[in-house]
């Protein structure tokens, strides 16, 4: 970065911040949003209150005050990110993503909080767990956090006394985490946001009222589903005949036998080139005594590593060609990059506040802050709004990605075989050994856009904020 590009972030996150500004009745609120901010953005090894405060100057308990008990309109700054993502980062194939994040925490005074498998730690710890969706670019030229909400535990949080002593307000009830992920989508599509996919791991897929929710949304999803999903690869006539699991029917069934492994260059990583060999299939489903479909079924494997296997349902439109379908379906970084931006740059586990709509507040102001580096690093790079066919390792665009909802799940053209997909586009997007090669040297050669928040950071610390 050059000395200019630097010395402008000062006056941008002014300008950025005066968007949020009728979100705050006072101008003391105000600024003490501008405060947290610039300590979120700062080289500070821990973004707690206190060290914050001692940066701007107030004394810890004004900062405290402002997240715990002063006016300001919450769900009005979760809308304003939203708002601003609409207007100048819209893509109508963005992928919309959805996960889950522990923030470990001492004692039990802490609103939300319970002993629970803790992901950043990855054991069962005293930890509070959060639900977040992410907004990522089709291209993976953008992304950022759009929306987080807490999860108050069923049991261990239905004592009066204690849920009067997080403050946590008696609307507030257990929702499950798949339950608060709709509502999340729901109100980002209120917002007028748009997502041309939607994708989740195995735990939410695995929840039959998580999928119905897509569908009611008219939502086009990539989910990962475990190996013992049951369903069919075949139209049953029958509720029962021939049903099986997902893992029986990829290894033993005729539509999967027949095919042969495709191979399919993901991405570029760190670590050189993501290839990933994969099938598709018809695929129907049972859900509430009916039969249902068909969908699309993709068993995909490590190249690398055959033992790994993961398998994929998708409501996507007849005639979609498989190799968008696996994008999307390998499209979770995004979200786990915006959760270690947000812990590691920002701050998000630091909290020490106790009240739930504290904690609440400070899970907001991260996106707030997550969202200006994000632009940020997008300017930086100068980059134009261009089309989203994603290119194949060769630099030419594979398939046409503006793909509409239309029907659900695969084109039943050819059911000898369970190939709903369009053979020319996806034989186009095939990659041998040398094209990956290729590809990842000139990855390494350009650099990873995707690192741009870890590496504009170092640059804000050093800004007179």
């Amino acid at each position: 970065m050059t000395a200019e590009q630097i010395i402008s972030l000062g006056p941008a996150l002014s300008r950025y911040l005066d968007e949020f500004a009728d979100c705050f009745g006072v101008f003391q609120t105000r600024e003490h949003l501008k405060d947290y901010v610039k300590g979120q953005l700062s080289d500070l090894p821990r973004k707690s209150v206190e060290p914050m405060a001692y940066r701007a100057g107030v004394p810890p308990r004004t900062l405290q005050e402002f997240l715990s008990l002063s006016d300001w309109d919450q769900e009005g700054l979760r809308q304003r990110v939203q708002q601003i993502v609409v207007r100048d980062h819209s893509d109508d194939q963005a992928i919309g993503i959805v996960d889950e994040s522990g923030h470990p925490k001492k004692g039990n005074k802490t609103a939300c909080v319970q002993r629970q498998y803790c992901g950043n730690t990855g054991k069962i710890d005293n930890c509070v767990m959060s639900v977040h969706l992410s907004y990522a670019r089709y291209d993976n030229r953008f992304r950022t956090m759009i929306d987080s909400e807490l999860f108050l535990p069923e049991k261990t949080w239905a004592d009066a006394d204690r849920r009067a002593e997080a403050r946590i307000p008696e609307s507030v009830v257990y929702r499950s985490k798949y339950h608060i992920a709709l509502e999340q989508l729901h109100r980002a599509l209120s917002n007028g946001m748009h997502f041309g996919w939607v994708t989740a791991d195995e735990w939410y897929a695995g929840k039959r009222r998580f999928v119905e929710g897509l569908e009611q949304m008219n939502l086009r999803f990539v989910l990962e589903i475990p190996k013992n999903m049951m369903g069919w690869l075949h139209e049953p006539t029958g509720v029962g005949q021939g049903r099986s699991n997902v893992q029986t029917l990829c290894r033993y069934s005729r539509p999967m036998m027949r095919q042969p492994w495709m191979r399919y260059h993901i991405k570029d990583t760190d670590k050189g080139p993501m290839v990933w060999e994969a099938k598709a299939a018809l695929f129907w489903i049972r859900r509430h005594g009916q039969v249902i479909g068909p969908y699309w079924l993709i068993v995909a494997r490590d190249v690398m590593h055959p033992d790994e296997v993961k398998y994929f349902l998708s409501n996507a439109t007849p005639g979609t060609p498989i190799e968008p379908i696996l994008h999307v379906a390998f499209s979770r970084w995004p979200i786990e990059r915006c959760l270690e931006d947000e812990k590691t740059e920002l701050g998000l586990s630091h909290f020490e506040c106790r009240q739930y709509g504290a904690v609440l507040r400070h899970l907001l102001i991260t996106q707030v802050s997550h969202l200006f580096l994000a632009r940020e690093c997008q300017r930086l790079r100068g980059e134009k709004s261009r089309d989203h066919g994603l290119p194949d390792s060769h630099g030419q665009r594979c398939v046409d990605r503006h793909v509409g909802l239309g029907q659900r799940g695969p084109a039943a053209t050819d059911r000898s075989c369970g190939r709903g997909f369009d053979q020319n586009s996806t034989a186009q997007c095939r990659v041998t050994e040398v094209a990956r090669q290729e590809a990842s040297k000139k990855s390494a050669e350009a650099g990873d856009p995707g690192r741009a928040v870890a590496v504009l950071h170092p640059a804000v610390m050093t800004i007179a904020l």
